[in-house]
């Protein structure tokens, strides 16, 4: 959707492509742009100037439809209407026919074009060397034709989904549990009381306890990604959520928060007329802290992109995305639920000759505490300290094949070869990490509460990524590897001014991170691209020292001895391969390997992108280390997914097959079969029979998961 100024006219659009072009290409170097600012097309030929009539009334006659927005200077067709009487009384001519009625006005599109042409026209030729060459561009050419106007894209869904023994039959307590067991669902835990919830059944008086292992119900979200092009070199794009990710039916009329002492939330007393959730009548509006966790509207990015000459300038909070998303993802897909976003100052240049393409950018990742305070909502707030931010410094270099010239290369049956390589430093010298109320970097926070909430963290990071794309034909095979390496003095919260030393090694300072994460994607399509065979392939390093794949909530791995190496690798959790297993329990793939074949086929496909099919994926799972798993054993589970999907013909917005727009709707169904990884240690099983509460228990034995996904869908 564009939206033009009313009063000026309709978009301008070339130079407005040619810095989407390379603005696309600062997303994370995926898409070709060029780094100079391309010239106007050449203006169409002046119309044949002809000798105006005399007038035949003192009234002026109506303006012609094309003429310009400012009168040109000199003399030509559209100045000729004061010359007019002078002429008429210094000849001799008989009257003039009564003129005919007047023409209804009729729309003009083409007005706005020919005024900027016959601008352009009456401009003087330059004179000199100034202006000659084309390269040569000023701002006063660009604004000369600036044509304000809005863009809006985004989306709108509703899913539902439903979650079947998400807990894959594990009886941990949930302080312990890799999926917490629905509130409403009785069961016998490996160690502790037994977790009962009577008044099910016919009569809730008996000891009968409900059983439940089913969790199901829907969200929403719409999201608006608003474009305002200025000039031909000049744009702010932005993000805002409405009702993001909004459960539905989570404000009911009456329900209610208010903060409490600690940080946490009590509920008030029900309100309007539904002293029952049973009797609400209506939806309250999210609001954040009262009833719902987030506000209804949430402006996720804002930033500007200014073209120059010699390349893009990029500043603001801005998406990060970078090769296949493993690291860095942007998170836009229509099922996304995880972005990168980043605070960022970043340049962009290149040579469009070859294809290459560079940028570097300095990242605002932590601040730290500011001078902003509650009790005053104007002014300018500043960065309190500099020693306790956190700093990334990131540098891109990338080979990518203009997407029309690579189409072009491929129905010749050339290869297409892209890629590049990703490097970011990150570091930070002190920290203010404590939740102890008077020394926490809270709102307002004195600088003396800060300084005693100070801890030396001296932590350094480096993070290589290569990415890698070869396509050929109806082939494509594209991987992307990422390893980050550092170093970090001390772990603690808050407190400690020393460097932390290995107790079995007293030379053996501090702690280091050291991880990798690789992911691999091989497709190959046939039958006019109807039929897609995908192998996905992907792996995470794991750690031999620390039990369990998922860390603690809000705290650091923790090891069983003192090799003090932090080696698990983690994936982007928008980076998807599953239902169940990567997508909800674990929210990420993390110290595993997979390798995932599919299938796509669409039964029905129109050139305008209605489409109609279904795929098929099967996931096998592995853990990277053993002693990471549940069950001590490296095979984590096998799940099988299956979608079914329909998309509508939706004119401009899908004429490309692969391209997503207009209505979306699709179904989907996924198995999980956990293996050895999940099982029960013999001690574990031991202890659990023997425990007197558990005499009448049922016996300790996984389950399979399954889930139900219906997504409804409008994109534009």
């Amino acid at each position: 959707m564009r939206i033009s100024s009313r009063y000026l006219g309709s978009s301008y659009g070339s130079g407005t492509r040619t810095a989407a072009s390379l603005a696309a290409l600062a997303f994370g170097l995926t898409a070709a742009g060029s780094a100079l600012a391309q010239p106007a097309a050449p203006p169409p030929p002046k119309p044949a100037e002809t000798t105006p009539a005399p007038a035949p009334a003192p009234a002026p006659a109506p303006a012609p439809a094309d003429e310009p927005l400012v009168p040109p200077n000199g003399t030509g067709a559209g100045t000729s209407t004061q010359a007019a009487p002078e002429a008429a009384s210094q000849t001799s001519t008989p009257p003039a026919p009564k003129p005919a009625a007047p023409v209804a006005a009729t729309p003009d599109p083409d007005r706005d074009a020919r005024a900027l042409t016959r601008q352009g026209a009456d401009r003087p030729p330059p004179t000199g060397d100034v202006g000659v060459r084309p390269s040569d561009v000023f701002a006063e050419d660009w604004w000369s034709q600036a044509r304000p106007s809005l863009e809006i894209h985004g989306l709108f869904r509703v899913r539902a989904e439903l979650f079947h023994h998400f807990a894959l039959g594990r009886r941990e307590l949930p302080d312990r549990a890799l999926w917490p067991q629905p509130p409403d669902n009785a069961y016998y835990p490996t160690s502790g009381a037994v977790q009962t919830v009577p008044l099910c059944g016919d009569d809730p008086t008996a000891t009968s306890a409900c059983e439940n292992n089913t969790q199901a119900g829907a969200n929403m979200r719409f999201r608006l990604t608003p474009e305002l092009h200025i000039s031909d070199n000049l744009r702010v794009l932005s993000q805002i959520d409405i009702l993001d990710n909004f459960v539905l039916g989570s404000t009911p009329e009456g329900y209610w928060n208010t903060p409490a002492v600690g940080g946490n939330y009590t509920v008030g007393e029900r309100g309007g007329y539904a002293p029952l959730g049973v009797l609400a009548t209506t939806s309250w509006a999210p609001v954040a802290g009262q009833t719902s966790t987030v506000d209804s509207i949430i402006v996720k990015r804002a930033w500007g992109e200014y073209v120059t000459p010699v390349g893009l300038l990029r500043f603001g909070r801005m998406p990060n995305q970078w090769g296949l998303g493993i690291l860095n993802n942007e998170g836009n897909g229509y099922d996304s639920d995880y972005q990168s976003t980043v605070d960022r100052i970043m340049f962009v240049t290149g040579i469009k000759k070859y294809d290459l393409y560079f940028a570097g950018a300095w990242d605002f990742i932590s601040e730290g505490p500011t001078s902003a305070a509650l009790r005053e909502q104007q002014g300018q707030p500043y960065d309190l300290g500099q020693l306790d931010d956190v700093s990334q410094y990131v540098f891109m270099a990338a080979r990518k094949r203009d997407p029309e010239l690579a189409r072009l290369d491929l129905a010749k049956g050339l290869p297409v070869i892209n890629g590049g390589i990703y490097f970011a430093y990150r570091n930070q010298v002190l920290a203010n990490d404590t939740t102890d109320a008077a020394t926490s970097a809270t709102f307002g926070q004195s600088a003396t509460g800060i300084r005693a909430g100070y801890a030396r963290r001296g932590a350094q990071f480096f993070t290589p990524d290569l990415w890698f794309q070869f396509l050929y034909k109806k082939f494509r095979f594209e991987a992307e590897a990422s390893m980050t390496y550092g170093t970090i003095d001390n772990l603690q919260p808050a407190g400690s001014t020393t460097v932390e030393r290995n107790p079995l090694d007293a030379e053996d300072t501090g702690w280091t991170v050291r991880s990798f994460i690789v992911a691999s994607q091989s497709e190959i399509r046939l039958l006019d691209d109807k039929l897609r065979i995908d192998l996905g392939f992907g792996w995470a390093s794991g750690d031999p020292d620390v039990e369990g794949l998922a860390p603690p909530s809000g705290r650091i791995d923790r090891q069983l001895t003192a090799d003090r190496t932090f080696s698990t690798g983690r994936f982007h959790p928008d980076y998807r391969v599953d239902l169940i297993l990567w997508r909800n329990i674990m929210s990420r793939v993390q110290g595993a390997y997979y390798f995932r074949p599919s299938v796509q086929y669409d039964f029905a496909r129109d050139p305008n992108g209605q489409r109609l099919g279904g795929s098929a994926a099967l996931i096998w799972s592995r853990a990277s280390e053993f002693i990471q798993t549940p069950g001590n054993k490296r095979d984590l589970g096998v799940e099988l997914d299956f979608s079914l999907y329909f998309q509508a013909k939706d004119g401009t917005l899908n004429d490309k097959p692969d391209q997503m727009g207009g209505f979306y709707t699709m179904l989907q169904y996924g198995v999980l079969f956990p293996l050895g990884g999940f099982d029960y240690l013999p001690g574990e099983i031991g202890r659990y029979e023997s425990a007197p509460e558990n005499r009448n228990a049922p016996t300790l034995e996984t389950e399979t998961a399954q889930t139900l996904r219906w997504y409804l869908g409008i994109m534009f």
